[in-house]
């Protein structure tokens, strides 16, 4: 069997494991047909087939032969069931997803014992794995940018209820992905540096990490500008944007919504990342929880690189904030205490 893995700078490699044919003697049998197809994702090779312990011994050899520190895996899903009798991993139906979901488990956790960063489908964290999608359709992709920047906010304010934004990646379609055509696609960047800009404040003003699909990060001086200018803010930044999140206000393309970092252990004590997707500028008024910052009485609050202001928090340690934020735009609050 032939491992494909994308060498990437960081020494780690992508494997395909779903979402792929192998033949009709190792996919996944559908119970309900008994024929291969029918898996979560379509197609699937099951982990308890002759291919599947052969996958497992060679995917493992890999690894350990070429010293990669990172793998990048693209299945299986914890789900698929498998009807065959004949693979030698399982008895059949009943134990089938059992084995499919412990074979790999065993997989991320030889990795983990070896210092190898897992980058996993679904929710193997209890398995040495390290990093899952935040949540998201691939489908969504496909929409105008308008609805992609909406739809991305609210999958990074859902998916960190339930893991921090560090074990969590998000994903930012620069050219064209599964169609949408010209509508969808950020490509040529230098043309629509609005919608590349507000992608950068989607992620990294949450403190997520993004999949950037394309050749290029940037096509011109002055979007190489951009992308400089947001990773250094990034970079400014870094320790209270990977800090908790509040989750204030989920996105619905009605009004503002933000989200607020916090912690009581830096110098910024919390970040708050507004968006506006409104054609207007807009005057509001935030509201922000600063008790999980270790803030009690009242707090230092700057917009954007702005002059500190004193602000008296009330009873529920909140602060009342009056911000503007322009059309379709974004804009932040920095806390700090007096």
């Amino acid at each position: 069997m032939k491992i494909h893995a994308v060498i990437n700078l960081c020494r780690g490699g992508f494997n395909q494991f779903s979402s792929r044919r192998v033949d009709d003697a190792n996919d996944v049998i559908n119970p309900k047909t008994g024929k291969p197809g029918g898996a979560i994702f379509g197609s699937a090779p099951c982990f308890g087939s002759k291919w599947g312990i052969n996958y497992l011994r060679t995917i493992t050899n890999f690894l350990a032969r070429t010293g990669l520190d990172l793998l990048e895996h693209d299945g299986p899903y914890p789900g698929d069931i498998c009807a065959s009798t004949t693979h030698p991993g399982h008895r059949g139906e009943p134990d089938s997803q059992w084995v499919n979901w412990s074979m790999n488990a065993g997989l991320y956790r030889w990795c983990r014992e070896r210092g190898i960063y897992i980058n996993q489908p679904d929710y193997y964290f209890f398995a040495g794995g390290n990093k899952t999608a935040m949540g998201y359709r691939e489908d969504n992709w496909s929409l105008p940018r308008a609805q992609q920047l909406i739809h991305a906010r609210q999958n990074i304010f859902d998916g960190t209820w339930t893991k921090p934004q560090t074990a969590g990646w998000m994903f930012v379609p620069l050219t064209e992905y599964q169609g949408g055509g010209a509508a969808a696609t950020i490509e040529p960047l230098r043309e629509h540096l609005d919608a590349y800009e507000s992608h950068f404040a989607n992620t990294l003003g949450a403190g997520v990490q993004a999949c950037w699909r394309g050749p290029r990060l940037y096509d011109s001086d002055e979007t190489k500008a951009l992308v400089k200018k947001w990773v250094a803010w990034f970079k400014l930044h870094r320790d209270i944007l990977e800090s908790d999140i509040i989750h204030c206000r989920r996105a619905d393309g009605r009004d503002i919504d933000y989200l607020l970092h916090v912690s009581p252990h830096l110098k910024e004590r919390a970040l708050a990342m507004i968006h506006n997707p409104l054609s207007r500028e807009v005057e509001r008024e935030v509201v922000l929880p600063l008790y999980y910052a270790g803030l009690t009485d009242a707090v230092l609050i700057r917009q954007q690189d702005g002059k500190r202001k004193r602000t008296k928090l009330d009873t529920e340690h909140r602060a009342r904030v009056v911000v503007k934020v322009p059309a379709n735009g974004h804009t932040w609050l920095v806390i700090e205490a007096p």
